[in-house]
């Protein structure tokens, strides 16, 4: 006797308009079809609304999230003014809350923050962690913790990131080594930051190296300041066709793209297909981004990141992909029902593509991790951009009641 499904999810409209059953047994979808003739523990009616994959947040400053009121509005000026020129003197002035960096607070503001990623069905984030020599470890351990405190619900890979460079930070390259030994996921980076090409080469290679020692995925911010001449995101698409490691990097912002003439592109966009580079573009938190119908046009991978929750960088956030959809359709002009459709892919399988995740989607196989919206379709999923009815997880459906009450504590620090 074959074993009950432990839900299944019936009336669920998919993205391409057809009604049908989905079962869920043992965190994995086992069946789909019209009508599933099977009983089950569990039976959620999706009442013909949209359900898809859950949705992927591929870049946050998760040790960050609610500092707002800890600092001046000077570095969100010297950050989103002057054409991004002052970028790097934003990053010096947003370093100053770190002074107080302790994990007894952080973990209460970022519990927060992931409680309300869960209530918008959100359930994979690429968490960033500054380390050197003000941060410390103190946000690594943080979101260590919460990695843990939310595993079963929302998994979060966290970054070991140098935020305030490697050559201009002494010390850092001795943290960076110790975060991933105390279990970070990812190595980032941040080469640009860096005050020549030759530091900004060793950061890159630094950040490679330490990856291979642990096996791990890199990611790195890049190229995120107003200036023409800043070629980062080349420097790592080269490291990772010398290391064989296609497809393993992924690159953050990429602002000075917007900047780049058209003959360079071209030859950019070559290399970053033949490395498989996967671009995040957040194109509500500063006044450049990169040129994502270009890229897209060419093949290469492009998703979408919240980048920062109510810090010195962007006051706003809460975590909904779908809001970060919606404003992002206004920025980059993506407003035509194809491009509607490719937002969507850019917070969900776009995103999950380049965070390598495994299992992703809804088909036969892949872990049950699912939304089921109110909506009927992607235009009205973008146009509300209101938390889905229900959100499975491993599959297992959300307790949102506990995630409201986790999301409503007030912020610390």
């Amino acid at each position: 006797m074959s074993r009950l499904p432990d839900i299944v999810v019936t009336n669920a409209r998919t993205r391409g308009r057809e009604i049908v059953d989905i079962a869920i047994t043992d965190g994995v979808i086992t069946a789909i079809g019209s009508r599933l003739e099977t009983g089950a523990k569990s039976v959620v009616d999706a009442g013909g609304g949209l359900v898809t994959p859950a949705y992927v947040n591929p870049h946050l400053h998760l040790c960050k999230v609610w500092t707002l009121p800890m600092m001046s509005e000077e570095a969100l000026e010297a950050y989103q003014g002057g054409g991004m020129s002052a970028a790097a003197k934003a990053v010096d002035l947003a370093a100053v809350v770190k002074s107080g960096y302790d994990a007894s607070w952080i973990v209460p503001n970022a519990r927060r923050a992931v409680a309300l990623a869960a209530l918008h069905g959100n359930l994979h984030i690429r968490a960033f962690a500054d380390v050197d020599t003000k941060a410390r470890l103190e946000g690594v351990k943080a979101l260590l913790a919460i990695r843990e405190e939310f595993r079963g619900i929302v998994e979060i890979q966290v970054v070991a990131f140098p935020q305030d460079g490697l050559s201009r930070e002494r010390g850092a390259e001795d943290l960076m080594r110790k975060a991933m030994a105390l279990g970070a996921d990812i190595v980032g980076g941040i080469p640009w930051i860096e005050a020549n090409e030759e530091d900004m080469r060793r950061h890159v290679e630094f950040c490679f190296d330490l990856a291979t020692e642990h096996g791990a995925d890199v990611s790195m911010l890049l190229d995120d300041v107003g200036d023409p001449d800043m070629r980062t995101l080349d420097m790592m698409a080269r490291a990772v066709i010398a290391r064989g490691a296609e497809g393993r990097a992924l690159a953050h912002h990429c602002r000075a793209m917007a900047l780049y003439p058209e003959t360079y592109l071209r030859e950019l966009m070559a290399l970053l297909g033949k490395a498989r580079v996967s671009i995040v573009s957040n194109p509500h938190t500063g006044p450049l981004h990169a040129r994502v119908e270009e890229l897209l046009g060419a093949g290469i991978n492009v998703c979408l990141g919240q980048d920062d929750i109510s810090d010195a960088y962007y006051p706003h956030g809460r975590n909904n992909m779908l809001e970060v959809a919606f404003l992002a359709s206004h920025l980059l002009w993506m407003t035509r029902k194809s491009e509607r459709e490719t937002l969507y892919d850019m917070i969900t399988t776009r995103a999950a593509t380049a965070i390598n995740l495994e299992r992703y989607g809804l088909g036969l196989g892949c872990a049950a991790n699912l939304v089921i919206l109110d909506q009927g379709d992607v235009t009205e999923a973008l146009r509300f951009h209101a938390p889905p009815r229900v959100v499975i997880s491993h599959g297992r459906v959300v307790d949102m009641e506990r995630l409201r009450a986790l999301a409503q504590i007030a912020p610390s620090g």
